[in-house]
C-alpha cells in the first residue's frame, strides 16, 4: 500500500478508486468520467494516461493526460506533482482544460516550459440546469441528426469548431479524428439540428459527454444568417428536453465569458452558473 504522498500512472485495477474521485463532482468531471466509464483506465483504450495523486495511501486527485491535460479534484500539492510529471513527459496535448483554479495553478507551473500558449481563456462559466424553462418553448423542428445526414452536418461542425477554437479541425490529419467523433455523436443519437427548407443547417448542438449523473452540451452553433432572429433559445430548449428525457438528470455546459449572446441565451433557458473552467489552447 502507498503510505505517503506520491503520484503514479493509474492502472485498470484502480478503476473503482478513480470513479469515486470522479463522482465527487459529476458535473465538472463529466467529460473525463464518461471516457473512463466506457474505456476504463487502460491508456490505449482511454486515449491517454490517468495520473493519480495519493495522500496517506488514498487516491485524492487525478489528472487525465491525453489530447487534453485535465486536472481532476486537484489539490495544490497534487497540481505540483502533475506539473512535474507533465514537464518531464513534454507537451503532447492540444489544450490544458479544467476547473479554473487548479488549471490556472497548473499552467503557472507549466508555462515557463510549455509557453507561450496560442490563447488562454482564463474564465469560462460552468452552467447547469435540471429542468425545462418555463418561458421558452422547445423548437419543434430541432431533431436528432440521422446517419445519412453526416455530410450535411459536417460543414456546420467544422464552422463551429473553427469559430470557437480558432483553428480548423481539418488541420493535421485532414480531419479524420474530428469526422470520426462527429460520426460517433450522430450514430449514438447525441447530435441535434434544425434544417431549413433547403436542407441547410440553421442550428445545431451535441451532447458531447454523458454519464448517468450528468451530461454536457457542446458545439452550439447558429448559422450566421440566422443569428439574432430568436433561433438559439428555442433550439437549446429542444436539445435540453432530449438531454433530460433520455440522457441524464443534470445538464451542463461551459461558455466563454466574453460570449455575451450565448450567455444570454443560456440564461434565458434556465442555466445557472455553478463554477468556472479555464482553457489553455496551443
Amino acid at each position: 500500500m502507498l503510505t505517503q504522498t506520491t503520484s503514479r500512472v493509474l492502472e485498470p485495477s484502480d478503476l473503482d478508486a478513480a470513479l469515486a474521485v470522479l463522482d465527487r463532482d459529476p458535473v465538472a468531471n463529466a467529460f473525463v468520467a464518461a471516457r473512463v466509464q466506457i474505456a476504463g483506465l487502460d491508456p490505449w483504450r482511454l486515449g491517454g494516461e490517468m495520473w493519480g495523486w495519493y495522500e496517506d495511501g488514498i487516491l485524492t486527485s487525478m489528472c487525465y493526460a491525453g489530447a487534453n491535460l485535465v486536472p481532476i479534484c486537484a489539490t495544490p500539492r497534487a497540481v505540483r506533482a502533475f506539473a512535474d510529471r507533465a514537464r518531464r513527459a513534454g507537451r503532447r496535448c492540444s489544450s490544458v482544460v479544467g476547473p479554473a483554479e487548479p488549471t490556472a495553478a497548473l499552467w503557472r507551473l507549466l508555462e515557463p516550459r510549455w509557453g507561450p500558449a496560442r490563447e488562454v481563456r482564463a474564465r469560462q462559466p460552468l452552467l447547469v440546469t435540471d429542468r425545462m424553462p418555463d418561458t421558452v418553448a422547445p423548437d419543434p423542428y430541432v431533431r436528432r441528426v440521422r446517419k445519412d445526414e453526416l455530410e450535411t452536418i459536417m460543414p456546420a461542425c467544422v464552422a463551429m469548431f473553427t469559430e470557437e477554437v480558432g483553428v480548423s479541425p481539418l488541420a493535421g490529419d485532414g480531419g479524420l479524428l474530428y469526422q470520426a467523433r462527429v460520426a460517433e455523436l450522430v450514430g449514438s443519437g447525441r447530435s441535434f439540428a434544425r434544417f431549413d427548407a433547403d436542407g441547410n443547417v440553421m442550428f445545431k448542438a451535441e451532447i458531447g459527454a454523458a454519464t448517468d449523473r450528468a451530461c454536457q452540451i457542446q458545439g452550439v452553433w447558429v448559422a450566421p444568417e440566422h443569428r439574432g432572429k430568436g433561433v438559439a433559445a428555442p433550439g437549446m430548449a429542444a436539445v435540453l428536453r432530449y438531454a433530460l428525457a433520455d440522457v441524464a438528470p443534470v445538464v451542463s455546459l461551459y461558455v466563454n465569458d466574453f460570449n455575451t449572446p450565448a450567455r444570454r441565451t443560456y440564461a434565458t433557458v434556465g442555466f445557472r452558473e455553478v463554477g468556472a473552467f479555464m482553457s489553455v489552447l496551443f
